[in-house]
């Protein structure tokens, strides 16, 4: 999991140093109308913006984006995880729109996570710290 800030900083040895950028993260899909129901599940909206006819975008936050894209042949292998402090909050909105996680896991350190699994196969995590 990888927060992006808009701040500027020396580098770490063996990472990126942190720059002013927007990070989109993407998730091919087969059935782009299927997906974009689902999504829309997931997320509690419509996508910001749809740049042609076959990418949604969702802004998670501030210059963070997760979009799909009708690409069949690469369909079904994302792997996503965003960290948000309202982890039981978040899941109560989600499963009353009709989604349930597929997993959940709390790790030694005492991080949770959710993993929901769209139709295709893609893995859309949520963690979040414990309460």
């Amino acid at each position: 999991m990888v927060a992006v800030t808009r701040t500027t900083r020396r580098p770490i040895a063996g990472r990126f140093a942190r720059v002013n950028a927007d990070l989109f993260a993407g998730i091919s899909v087969r059935d782009y109308q299927g997906a974009l129901a689902w999504y829309e599940k997931l997320f509690g909206c419509e996508p910001a913006f749809r740049p042609n006819d076959v990418e949604a975008v969702w802004e998670v936050d501030e210059h963070r984006y997760v979009y799909v894209e009708n690409r069949p042949d690469h369909a079904g292998h994302a792997l996503i995880t965003i960290f948000v402090d309202d982890l039981d909050a978040r899941l109560e909105q989600i499963s009353s729109r009709g989604l349930s996680p597929a997993e959940q896991e709390t790790y030694e350190n005492g991080v949770r996570k959710a993993t929901f699994r769209d139709p295709e196969g893609n893995e859309f995590g949520i963690g979040g710290p414990t309460e």
